[in-house]
């Protein structure tokens, strides 16, 4: 299936965490159905936790990943030897990043000057404080500062989880003033800002975010920005992404890199419900 550019490799493989929490080898096997897929232009690396690696690595064979299956690990600080030994000794998990989360306790600044000290394979990603606090700006310096990317927590399993769309527009808004790139983590399930009907939880839209950082990258105000992540209708959102010139969706994607979904399969139906799948090579 050709992919347009602005969907290629956007949704992380997160199957094993919350909400989904798929069984692991139910998920390895389902992930590399989607990698042999017509769909597989759409998947990023499979993200697992650190303290899962050896489980991964003896489900990883070759015959389901001839060269090896592309990992993104979450993992603290502290765990960062034990990941790095973990993937010395296999040849079945190939590194594409890893995304750290700082520990509370501990200064910030001294842990991300640390990974910067050590040799970390792949891309690193730091998750971000909220925004509009001393935390923020000083992740945000410090990753600029070592070549590091951001993560943004989009949701969880509890309403405090979600930013607020002035929160998500002031992170978008100052990391691509900085030139850093980031990826999104949890609450993305669909392509539209909505209410979910279940929980009443706001959900923010990858479509959503996709925009915004567009009119980020084009260097549109912060109320333009925030404009963006608020829009609910399905057929304005999808007018807007497809009206995009190409220079602004790669500066988009540039930034941002992909988000973390328990579902390949979700993402994709509200791709081809907007009819923002191409149909011709």
């Amino acid at each position: 299936m050709p992919l347009p550019p602005a969907f290629r490799h956007l949704v992380d493989d997160a199957a094993v965490f919350p909400p989904g929490l798929a069984p692991l080898p139910r998920a390895v096997t389902e992930h590399a159905g989607h990698r042999a897929s017509a769909h597989a232009a759409l998947v990023g690396p499979f993200v697992i936790g650190a303290d899962r690696l050896p489980e991964l690595a003896e489900l990883a064979g070759p015959e389901l990943f001839p060269d090896g299956l592309r990992v993104s690990v979450v993992t603290a600080p502290a765990a960062i030897p034990a990941v790095l030994a973990a993937l010395a000794a296999t040849d079945r998990l190939v590194p594409a990043a890893l995304e750290v989360r700082p520990d509370p306790a501990q200064p910030l600044r001294d842990q991300i000057d640390d990974l910067a000290a050590q040799s970390l394979p792949g891309a690193v990603y730091i998750e971000a404080p909220r925004p509009g606090t001393p935390a923020w700006a000083e992740a945000l310096a410090a990753a600029v500062r070592h070549g590091f990317r951001l993560k943004f927590r989009t949701g969880g399993t509890e309403a405090a989880a979600f930013p607020t769309e002035d929160e998500a527009a002031a992170w978008i808004h100052d990391t691509v003033a900085s030139g850093a790139a980031f990826k999104c983590t949890a609450g993305l399930h669909h392509a539209v800002r909505h209410t979910a009907p279940t929980t009443g939880f706001e959900h923010h839209g990858y479509l959503n975010v996709l925009l915004a950082t567009a009119r980020a990258c084009s260097g549109a105000p912060l109320p333009t920005v925030r404009a963006a992540l608020a829009e609910r209708d399905p057929e304005t959102l999808a007018r807007a992404v497809t009206a995009l010139p190409a220079a602004d969706t790669a500066a988009a994607r540039a930034a941002f890199t992909s988000y973390g979904s328990c579902s390949v399969l979700e993402p994709l139906e509200d791709l081809a419900a907007l009819g923002l799948l191409d149909t011709t090579p």
